[in-house]
């Protein structure tokens, strides 16, 4: 199976990172397991550069495939390629609407897109890798605005970041620029990521 689909809390302990964006899983800072809380792993150059590898892919919910191939795509941009990379992930359709508030996690939001529920520039976009261009318009289709899922989402939504424009009263977000790299998860080493497919 491709997609991870076990226990989230056990995956981000084990990373040692939030993939939720929470930090509700990080209250018991050690690996799970009942080795967990005594356990001291050195971690080779190549653990280290897999780890990171690993905390990036499942905080977008990619298959390695999808992530791969987004990492070619990104190392033929010009530029500096792990960064390239962390833009082209936050330019995906899923990560957006999740940003906009309209799910409260990046699978939610994958699920709003594949139902259907989303538009990009007034068009049903209905594939979640969809790559989102600056300018471009995300909402919501009139029918679903009044979903309790989205309106639950609305209501806890955390904060928007400031390469996203939102419309409260239309439910749209434009996607202004492409974001810096300061305005994206520290927690990542997309320096290690770069040398791990270099190999």
């Amino acid at each position: 199976m491709s997609r991870y689909t076990g226990p989230k809390f056990k995956l981000s302990r084990r990373l040692g990172i939030s993939l939720s964006g929470t930090g509700k899983e990080l209250k018991r800072p050690f690996p799970p397991g009942q080795h967990g809380p005594g356990q001291r792993r050195k971690l080779s150059g190549y653990g280290i550069q897999l780890m990171e590898k690993q905390k990036l892919r499942h905080m977008y919910g990619l298959s390695e495939k999808q992530f791969r191939n987004l990492f070619d795509r990104a190392s033929k941009l010009p530029g500096i390629s792990g960064e390239n990379f962390m833009f082209l992930l936050e330019s995906r359709l899923d990560n957006l609407v999740y940003r906009l508030g309209f799910a409260n996690s990046r699978a939610g939001a994958r699920q709003l897109v594949a139902h259907g529920h989303v538009t990009v520039n007034g068009k049903k976009v209905d594939i979640a890798s969809y790559q989102v261009l600056p300018g471009d318009v995300i909402g919501l289709r009139e029918r679903s605005r009044s979903m309790k899922s989205i309106k639950e989402a609305r209501e806890g939504r955390h904060h928007i970041p400031a390469y996203i424009d939102l419309n409260e009263n239309t439910l749209e977000g434009k996607y202004i620029r492409l974001p810096e790299r300061s305005e994206l998860s520290q927690d990542i080493d997309e320096k290690q990521i770069v040398e791990f497919y270099s190999r």
